[in-house]
């Protein structure tokens, strides 16, 4: 079994970022952002390939049985919002909480 990491992105300040969340960022199989170009611009600047998928509310009821079997395929995902730390009312709550 896979897993679903959650990790907080820097408000502003592209250097606001730990280590660890650099890391996890680029050792997991995919990434699911809230908006795609915002996370694309922190992506690109710590040069991070991993593939990036769009996850929010207005697509999360069609996407997340997907990326559930990914995980059950022993994928590591990664959800990240557009800046600060994902919140309980972020997609990954309502869709992975039902699980």
């Amino acid at each position: 079994m896979g897993k679903l990491i959650v990790v907080p992105t820097p408000i502003g300040n592209l250097k606001d970022i730990t280590l660890r969340a650099l890391e996890v960022l680029k050792e997991a199989d995919l990434i699911l952002a809230e908006d795609t170009r915002t996370s694309r611009n922190l992506l690109n600047h710590y040069s991070i390939s991993t593939p990036l998928q769009s996850f929010h509310m207005h697509n999360e009821h069609k996407v997340v049985e997907r990326f559930v079997a990914e995980m059950a395929a022993g994928k590591t995902l990664v959800q990240v919002s557009d800046a600060g730390t994902p919140a309980l009312a972020t997609p990954v709550f309502y869709s992975f909480a039902k699980l």
